[in-house]
């Protein structure tokens, strides 16, 4: 027995438990990093970190700090009700942040060095996302309200008549009529401008039937004050009935008095315009654009605008990477951005003169990245066996040093599989890549059984990223080599690699697929030649059901996440409808063949493998009637077949419990059809 346990023993200590395998479980409960911001003096760092309540089956979020050197991380709130959002006051010593602390969700300060937060808003609407100026004298805040409402008080007296009426009928005259998971109900958010020492609130787009942010996913990148603090920057698609089919995303500038109507800045590009950034000196608006109207996955180009002039260059025509969140260094001499890049999402730094870009992380998905003492970079960083934490390097991407370690105690305790990247001739010999995740407690003599993740998007990528949702690692831990591939559509290996999946989506992205599985199973040979299953989500469940029906000997089983069905009925039953318009380049109507392609519904005769169906009640994207239809077929057929319902989720499978129920159901099915 080693001393270390005797000792131990002899204190009455229980001694550690053994690692054991990443599970759902771990994934569930790992604390979630995110949202770092460097204070104005650039020698801390504050961050959200996201912990998970089981009982209450939710996550709630805190803020914390840590020194730029790493040392004294400290917690900053612990409300039971969340905390969200951190942004700096000017002169470093307080932080402005959201919370629902109160019963509403409002702007709230903290001194950092000590003391208690206090409400800065007190508004009748709940802040669902917010900026500063400059000066830290303003707030811009997003408010959910009614577009022809004079002022917040009509809006409370709206929403009282609503909660009043016994009828519960709600008419539509034009799309959107629902978004995402929620119905609309004639809200918009707008900004509003209100003095941080208080005092009336002031639409700043008073009459327009527009949301800035944008709806479901956008927030305070999408505005910001002028440098003078007498104007708001922000995005938003004003074009009335053609909103449900249009990109048409632009820039727009609003007086904080609201006494004119906004401006907009980018009337010349009909494709989307966003995430407005000014230069430390106020002389240069950096923001993101695309050029293809219509199309949500084009390339973002970075676009300088002199300010006021109005002036433009486009700063990074010849680089053949999608631009993320932009942020200025400290001279102005330099953008830093991240971007998917070969199957990482990687930290570049953009010379401002020039457009040339620089990497300066080398593996892994970075997010955040922003400027920090001493010519430092600070961003987040996660992989395939690490969850993100904090790491600051220098300007020319070399002194990596890592700030935080949020998750050290219970990554003591969990095993991972190793991973690797390796590439393959895909469609038209192109190389293709992909990551195999070998099993944890791996043994090269032993064989393996398969599971083969699929990704969404299309355009999208499972690349070296520590993902909540599809996690290589949990197959890993359950005894699978997991296998996923980047195949034609896939982003971070040029524009026309990712361009190249419209209109094909069962052509090229199949023939990766099969080459892929080929591929692996040539270069790693502990994985079981038969004794395989392909799993999928959104893209991806429409994969495994174009699988079912043109590779049908190709998989023990399959597991389809609120995938596709019919792709003419999705054409009428989904949202967004510039997507499938880009994608099968028609209408249903003026050109039905283009839908009919590569729709899974024709090949059901020829279905023949064990299916688990998986979607959710709230799934607008992709309604769950296409998963009820998908599962229906493979009753009818006589297949051996499971479906799983989640009345309360959308899209994605966002609660703690669901999403253990949810690996529960997919490991087991994996199990069953892989380990006799």
């Amino acid at each position: 027995m080693p001393l270390s346990l005797l000792a131990a023993l002899a204190l009455g200590a229980n001694p550690a438990p053994a690692p054991h395998p990443f599970n759902q479980q771990d994934l569930v409960t790992l604390r979630r990093l995110s949202s770092p911001r460097v204070s104005p003096d650039g020698r801390q760092v504050a961050y959200v970190l996201r912990s998970t309540d089981m009982e209450k089956n939710r996550g709630r979020t805190d803020l914390w700090l840590v020194n730029l050197d790493g040392s004294a991380p400290r917690q900053l709130t612990s409300h039971p009700d969340g905390d969200s959002d951190p942004v700096w006051a000017p002169d470093g010593k307080s932080l402005f942040f959201l919370s629902s602390r109160g019963g509403s969700s409002q702007v709230w300060r903290l001194p950092v060095d000590g003391g208690e937060p206090l409400p800065v808003t007190k508004l009748p609407q709940d802040v669902n996302s917010f900026v500063l100026s400059r000066d830290g004298q303003q707030l811009a805040v997003a408010l959910d309200v009614r577009p022809d409402c004079a002022d917040l008080a009509c809006n409370t007296q709206r929403a009282a008549e609503a909660e009043k009426k016994k009828t519960t009928g709600q008419a539509y005259d034009q799309l959107f009529a629902r978004h995402w998971d929620t119905w609309k109900d004639g809200t918009r958010s707008h900004l509003f401008v209100v003095p941080v020492a208080g005092g009336t609130a002031v639409d700043v787009m008073k009459g327009m039937d527009a949301d800035a942010p944008g709806k479901p996913f956008g927030g305070a990148e999408e505005f910001t004050f002028t440098p003078d603090g007498k104007g708001i920057v922000f995005a938003a698609r004003d074009v009335g009935r053609t909103e449900s089919w249009s990109t048409d995303l632009d820039l727009f500038l609003a007086p904080v008095d609201g006494k004119t109507k906004p401006r907009k800045l980018t009337e010349k590009n009909r494709a989307t315009d966003t995430s407005p950034v000014f230069s430390p000196d106020g002389k240069t608006l950096a923001y993101v654009a695309m050029s293809r109207p219509g199309y949500e996955a084009d390339r973002f180009r970075v676009i300088l605008r002199t300010w006021p002039g109005g002036q433009e260059r486009v700063l990074t025509q010849d680089w053949d990477r999608s631009a993320g969140s932009l942020a200025w260094s400290k001279d102005g001499a330099t953008l830093y951005t991240t971007a998917n890049d070969v199957g990482q999402n990687t930290v570049f730094a953009l010379d401002v003169a020039t457009g040339k870009a620089r990497s300066l992380t080398q593996g892994g998905s970075a997010d955040g990245a922003q400027p920090a003492a001493d010519g430092q970079v600070v961003y987040a960083l996660d992989d395939l066996d690490s969850p993100a934490d904090l790491y600051a390097m220098k300007a020319d991407g070399t002194g990596t040093r890592q700030l935080t370690q949020v998750n050290k105690d219970a990554l003591a305790g969990l095993k991972f599989g190793a991973f690797e990247q390796f590439n393959f001739p895909g469609w038209n010999n192109e190389t293709v890549h992909g990551y195999v995740v070998k099993p944890v407690d791996f043994d090269p003599k032993r064989q393996y059984p398969l599971a083969f993740l699929i990704h969404g998007g299309p355009q999208g990528s499972f690349g070296n990223h520590f993902h909540y949702r599809w996690n290589p690692q949990v197959y890993a831990g359950r005894g699978y080599v997991a296998v996923m591939i980047d195949f034609h559509g896939s982003t971070g290996y040029g524009q026309a690699f990712t361009d190249s999946i419209a209109g094909d989506w069962g052509g090229k992205p199949l023939e990766d697929l099969k080459k892929g599985v080929d591929a692996a199973l040539q270069k790693y040979p502990f994985i079981h030649k038969t004794k395989r299953c392909a799993l999928g989500g959104s893209y991806g469940g429409y994969m495994i059901n174009w699988i079912a029906g043109n590779w049908a000997d190709g998989f023990q089983c399959l597991v389809n996440h609120d995938g596709i069905f019919d792709e003419r009925a999705a054409y009428y039953d989904t949202e967004e409808l510039w997507f499938p318009e880009w994608e099968h380049k028609a209408l249903p109507w003026e050109k039905p063949e283009s839908y009919e392609k590569h729709n899974p519904v024709n090949h059901v005769a020829k279905w023949k493998t064990p299916m688990l169906v998986i979607h959710g009640g709230k799934d607008y994207r992709v309604v769950d009637t296409q998963g009820i239809a998908t599962f229906t077929a493979l009753q009818r057929r006589g297949i051996p077949s499971r479906f799983l319902y989640f009345p309360d989720e959308n899209h994605w499978v966002l609660k703690p419990q669901n999403s253990i129920q949810w690996h529960d159901e997919v490991l087991g099915w994996l199990d069953r059809w892989t380990r006799k």
